[in-house]
């Protein structure tokens, strides 16, 4: 579906904002807090948010990379995550970051006791509540800016 979107409107601010102002607004304020607010690495947080965009095939999540003081991470970096399995690029949270991502999306009842005890190992409790609510906003806009056709409208900052 491509939902309606008035000349001269952004797209991302328009359903978000004016189609449902009691509920848009809240959904990118918590949108917005998961970029703001996190104590995830670089490599980790984009490792999954990026397998996020992928199984979601959200264009614009895609495209996006998200920066840090100047920093992003290296070309080549959403190859590897598609990769997560068998790419030498990653260190063990930032393949996990991945795995977890791909997991949460396509097979949440399949976490296992094997799993959690290897993201227990590698991340503390604390950063496995903060993924996870990552995971579940990515998860729920990229899946809903697609859903909507409003990924292959949006423009990209400074582009």
């Amino acid at each position: 579906m491509e939902i309606d979107v008035p000349e001269g409107k952004d797209p991302i601010e328009y359903v978000w904002g004016d189609m449902v102002p009691g509920i848009g607004p809240a959904a990118a304020n918590f949108s917005l807090a998961v970029y703001a607010h996190t104590t995830l690495g670089l490599r980790e947080f984009e490792a999954a948010r990026l397998r996020i965009a992928q199984l979601n095939g959200c264009l614009f999540c895609l495209d996006w990379r998200t920066e840090r003081e100047g920093e992003k991470v290296e070309e080549g970096f959403a190859e590897a995550v598609a990769e997560w399995r068998t790419t030498d690029a990653f260190d063990e949270r930032t393949r996990l970051a991945a795995e977890y991502a791909d997991r949460y999306a396509l097979d949440h009842h399949g976490l296992d006791e094997d799993f959690w005890g290897r993201m227990a190992g590698a991340y503390s409790q604390v950063e496995i509540v903060e993924l996870t609510m990552s995971l579940g906003a990515w998860l729920a806009f990229g899946r809903l800016n697609h859903v909507l056709g409003l990924d292959g409208r949006c423009v990209l900052p400074g582009r």
